[in-house]
């Protein structure tokens, strides 16, 4: 969703912009938001004029909010995964965020004030599961990651500017998706989308740059993000010693 106001108070256009591949589905949605001005773009996000027809929009309207939240069901081991559904999936998960935030940054930036939001997964985190633990989904689990490390970075590069980025980071959420997967989760406990975003909103009073919902311990992830700048930092020139052949 991305929400676009003009000044305080007063909605220029829509109070927000629901942009999606289906048309039908979009209709419903904003049917259900009486009270909302709601702009219905339908546009698939797998596809480069689907992609550029919604970061049209995202350049040339006041947004005060871009959430990134498309995805696609193409959940399986790259063997099993057809190079259409990779393209789709790289493109949905991949292209559309980073092209979408490229174009409302600029204007974000003028205006001292925006936010940006990423929805990822607890998946981006579990590439060093075993087999056993986990099923193959490397291209799927790669794009997640992809979100997280850019929505990091992107806090990074906008501190101080007035614009916010955050990423959310659900596990198993009560959704169609499972369904569309032709996955049977109904006996899995499952998180609700409003729980999703309750997490996100309060995620960003708390200055969360990674919001889990589901995570109690925040210091994982701290523990994993620091891990990460320590490996970062302590890089050198020099080749390890592990690799050297005496």
């Amino acid at each position: 969703m991305q929400r676009e106001v003009g000044h305080p108070g007063v909605f220029r256009d829509a109070d927000a912009v629901l942009a999606a591949g289906a048309a039908a589905v979009l209709g419903e949605l904003a049917a259900s938001l009486p009270d909302v001005d709601v702009r219905v773009v339908a546009a698939d996000l797998s596809t480069d004029n689907g992609v550029d027809a919604v970061a049209e929009l995202c350049a040339s309207k006041p947004l005060t909010m871009l959430v990134n939240n498309a995805g696609v069901a193409h959940y399986m081991p790259i063997a099993e995964l057809s190079a259409q559904q990779a393209r789709e999936l790289v493109h949905v998960k991949v292209v559309a965020p980073t092209m979408l935030t490229r174009a409302a940054v600029p204007g974000m930036l003028s205006r001292g004030t925006g936010t940006i939001i990423n929805v990822a997964g607890m998946i981006a985190f579990s590439g060093p599961a075993p087999a056993s633990l986990m099923p193959r989904r490397a291209v799927y689990a790669g794009t997640l990651a992809n979100i997280v490390a850019m929505s990091q970075t992107l806090s990074a590069e906008l501190e101080g500017t007035g614009v916010t980025v955050q990423v959310v980071c659900p596990g198993v959420v009560a959704t169609e998706f499972p369904t569309v997967q032709g996955m049977d989760l109904s006996a899995v406990p499952r998180m609700s989308a409003q729980d999703i975003v309750t997490a996100s909103l309060r995620g960003l009073e708390l200055g969360e740059v990674v919001a889990a919902p589901g995570v109690d311990d925040y210091t994982l992830l701290d523990t994993v993000f620091k891990a990460d700048l320590a490996a970062f930092g302590a890089q050198s020139p020099q080749l390890a010693q592990r690799y050297q052949i005496n």
